[in-house]
């Protein structure tokens, strides 16, 4: 069974044209965003709203797999995302799955295959946490470039969790992390699993689209994350590490207006855009959707092109 797969850049309105998809299929979603997979986490990685019915989490009638199941001190990745998709999909072999979500490696890894990389070695993470705490993030970064310059280039400075992984293969592998990936996935996506159709706003729009869902959302994720603290999260917990977040907890600790947390928010947010962006143009077989003006966003509409052209094929 051919599978449809949604993906774009953040806020580009994959989860409302899954949800449409899924209902006129009457099938599931499987979410492929490694943020919303958090309890609590909800406002900052715009999850869609949803309560837990019979051990299924429920978004207007439809159930939403890989979302609102982890504690926030845990740590998920792609290998634990394609172990839950397979048993999702299997469980729903009559109809294709619909995979939402901006968090492309998972999707390599779960349609095309995960390189053969070491596993994660908790001594060795904790140690590089330890020198990141210490030395700081720029330290981190600059031990990457020595060890494989080409993922230190590709690698934000600040997105502290991809420089460790990267160091982490380079040191475990005795080779760059560059060096192992084989990146036979890009060019091309396996037309034969899924049908990949990518939501590809004009970027003035996309950005317009940034900054209005981020004015709307610094209140609420105040709170949202003043509650986790209260829960017990610790500040420096994975889930608290999300875009955005670290930015807001430094303006509920008084070291960042809400005016500069919305700037600075707005900023990372449109390179995380961008960096997605570069990733899904690079499936030349994608069903392309070109989005250049917001009314061109009808759901309806786009629901039925999606599907006339999954079952074309």
């Amino acid at each position: 069974m051919r599978q449809i797969v949604i993906v774009g850049p953040t806020a580009s309105g994959k989860t409302e044209l899954a949800l449409a998809l899924a209902k006129k299929l009457n099938t599931v979603i499987i979410s492929a965003d490694s943020r919303q997979v958090y309890q609590g986490l909800t406002v900052g990685t715009a999850k869609p709203q949803g309560t837990w019915q019979d051990g299924r989490y429920m978004v207007d009638g439809v159930p939403y797999h890989l979302v609102d199941f982890l504690p926030p001190q845990d740590r998920f990745d792609a290998a634990a995302f394609c172990r839950r998709a397979q048993d999702i999909v299997q469980g729903s072999p009559q109809k294709p799955c619909i995979f939402a979500g901006g968090t492309g490696m998972y999707l390599h890894a779960y349609f095309v295959g995960m390189d053969n990389l070491p596993p994660a070695n908790l001594a060795l993470r904790a140690e590089l946490t330890a020198f990141a705490k210490a030395q700081g993030k720029e330290a981190l970064h600059a031990r990457l470039a020595q060890q494989d310059p080409i993922s230190a280039e590709q690698i934000p400075v600040g997105n502290i969790q991809r420089v460790m992984r990267a160091l982490e293969i380079s040191l475990l592998a005795g080779r760059p992390a560059s060096a192992l990936k084989s990146g036979a996935f890009f060019g091309q996506f396996p037309n034969d699993k899924a049908l990949l159709v990518y939501l590809n706003w004009d970027k003035e729009l996309l950005n317009k689209r940034i900054e209005q869902r981020t004015r709307a959302m610094l209140s609420p994720m105040a709170q949202e994350t003043q509650a986790l603290l209260a829960a017990g999260a610790a500040a420096d917990c994975p889930a608290l590490k999300s875009l955005g977040y670290p930015q807001i907890l430094q303006y509920i600790n008084g070291q960042m207006t809400k005016e500069e947390a919305f700037e600075k928010i707005v900023i990372l947010t449109r390179q995380y855009a961008k960096r997605q962006r570069t990733w899904f143009n690079r499936y030349k077989n994608a069903f392309q959707i070109h989005l250049t003006a917001a009314e061109d966003f009808d759901v309806a509409a786009l629901t039925a092109q999606i599907l006339a052209a999954y079952n074309k094929e």
